[in-house]
This record gives structure tokens, C-alpha cells and sequence, in this order.
């Protein structure tokens, strides 16, 4: 096959999806997966009316599942060559630290971080046996900064965005590029039916509830300065067709801008700040 091949994960909603079409248009060639098939029409769908089905093929894969992932080396044998891996899939768990119950926290890092891993040791003896492969992490800028009631959701992306540092590292000998694009707020589905919100937060008996539900009206209010998430997508095309890969590429509105502000003041500035506007 001429064309470059790209897996990616978590491709039936938001930013997998729209990255799957915008490389099969590109000339790309898509294996998309995804953990539920029951949920491929729509992109399906979209790749029939763009003309570009050919370019794309679906498999299930659960990142959570040892058993889905001991599959990956299987295709990428028949495939016979992997050029890309996209780990995007995930979601969103949300609530106070004191109302999240251990096994939410470890469901959130099973898909968001150790999925990640777990995709990326797969593909990752066919990558180096090549001498060349580029992987591309979904991180988040909530994995440069904290925000309250996401705790779950911005731990998982901080482990990805320290466990994408070593492995650039480590990878960059080997003829492998290891990315992370940083995506600020988006119209995606994990903002809004993705997000998980933890029971005891939303239950007006929590010492949170209040707290809680300021931080949602806050959110509620800066929807309407998400960005399109078909930037993202159109991001990882320009990554992948440019001559110099960089390790890290924030993208939306604000974000270059919130990350040097973050960088350049003090953390009691930087709080003070931050508790100002979401009493707003």
C-alpha cells in the first residue's frame, strides 16, 4: 500500500471521528477503531458521503480490555506496516475529590492513560522495526494546569503528558516521533453527554453541591467560545504532512495565551485569579 497507514482509537464521536475523515481526505489510509461497532454508522456515514469509504476500515477496540488489545499486533501483521497511532480515546469524569469513589478515578486512567500505554506497546515493535512511525497523543491543556471538579479527568492527562516526555525520548532514537496536541475547549461530545459527573456531587446533600454547580454554570457560559473541533482534526493532518514534527501543539481559543499566562505568575496570583472568575 502506497498510502500512509494511521490507527486511531476511540473514532465513533468528536475529535476521533472528524480526525479519521480529515486523514481519509488527505490521502491517508484509516484504520479506525472503536470500542462499541454497534456505533460506526456515523462515520460510516460521513465517509460514504465525502467519497472517501475506501480510504477507512473499522475494528472494535476496547483500550480497557487485555484481550481487545492482544488483538492490535494481528491487524497491524496483515496490515503489514504501521506509519501512525493516534491515541484519542476517552472521556471525561468529573466531581470533588471527597465524592469520587476509587474505582472512578481507576476507570478514568484505565481508558484515558493506560490505554494509551497499553495501544502503544502494541504498535510499538512493528514501529521500531521500521525505523520510523509517528505517535500522537490526545492530551488536553488540562494536563498543563488543574481545574476543580475534574480532578479524575486532569490527573489521567497529566500522566499522559509526563508518559509522552519519556517516551519521546526514549522513541526518538529509533527513528519515532512522539506528539502531544493539547485541545482547549471544544464542541465535543465529552463536555457534554461524555461527561461523567460523580452521583455524590450532584446530590444537594454534598458539602460540593454549590461549588459544583457553579463551576457547570461557568462551563455553561463559556460554551459559547468553543472552538470547532474540526481544527483539531485539521492539526493532526498539518503534524503529519510538515517536515519538522515539534513535541507539543496547544490548539483553541485562548489557550497559547492561558499556558504562558500560567507559566509567567505565581501560583497565589494564579489562584486568586482563577476563584475571582468562577465566582463571576
Amino acid at each position: 500500500m502506497d498510502k500512509k497507514i494511521a490507527l486511531i482509537t476511540g473514532s465513533s464521536s468528536g475529535f476521533g471521528l472528524l480526525i479519521a475523515l480529515e486523514l481519509a481526505k488527505n490521502g491517508f489510509y484509516v484504520v479506525a477503531t472503536m470500542r462499541d461497532q454497534a456505533k460506526k454508522r456515523k462515520l460510516l456515514d460521513e465517509a460514504i458521503a465525502l467519497g472517501i469509504e475506501k480510504n477507512i476500515q473499522i475494528h472494535e477496540l476496547d483500550v480497557t480490555l487485555k484481550t481487545s488489545i492482544e488483538k492490535v499486533p494481528q491487524l497491524l501483521k496483515k496490515l503489514g506496516r504501521i506509519d501512525i497511532l493516534i491515541n484519542n480515546a476517552g472521556y471525561a469524569a468529573a466531581g470533588f475529590a471527597e465524592d469520587i469513589h476509587m474505582d472512578e478515578y481507576r476507570r478514568q486512567f484505565e481508558t484515558n492513560f493506560f490505554g494509551a500505554v497499553a495501544v502503544t506497546q502494541a504498535c510499538l515493535p512493528m514501529m521500531r522495526e521500521q525505523g520510523k512511525g509517528t505517535i500522537i497523543n490526545i492530551s488536553s491543556i488540562s494536563g498543563r494546569m488543574g481545574f476543580p471538579g475534574l480532578s479524575p479527568y486532569v490527573a489521567s492527562k497529566h500522566a499522559i503528558e509526563g508518559w509522552s516526555e519519556c517516551l519521546r525520548l526514549e522513541m526518538k532514537p529509533y527513528g519515532i516521533n512522539v506528539v502531544l496536541v493539547e485541545p482547549g475547549s471544544y464542541q465535543t461530545e465529552i463536555w457534554t453527554s461524555g461527561k461523567q459527573v460523580s452521583k455524590k456531587s450532584l446530590n444537594p446533600k454534598s458539602p460540593y453541591f454549590e461549588y459544583m454547580n457553579r463551576i457547570e454554570r461557568q462551563l455553561e457560559k463559556s460554551e459559547a467560545t468553543f472552538g470547532d473541533p474540526k481544527e483539531v482534526a485539521e492539526l493532526i493532518v498539518r503534524i503529519l504532512t510538515q517536515k519538522k514534527i515539534h513535541f507539543r501543539y496547544p490548539i483553541g481559543n485562548g489557550v497559547k495565551f492561558v499556558l504562558f499566562l500560567r507559566k509567567c505568575i505565581s501560583w497565589n496570583l494564579w489562584e486568586t485569579l482563577f476563584l475571582k472568575k468562577l465566582k463571576n
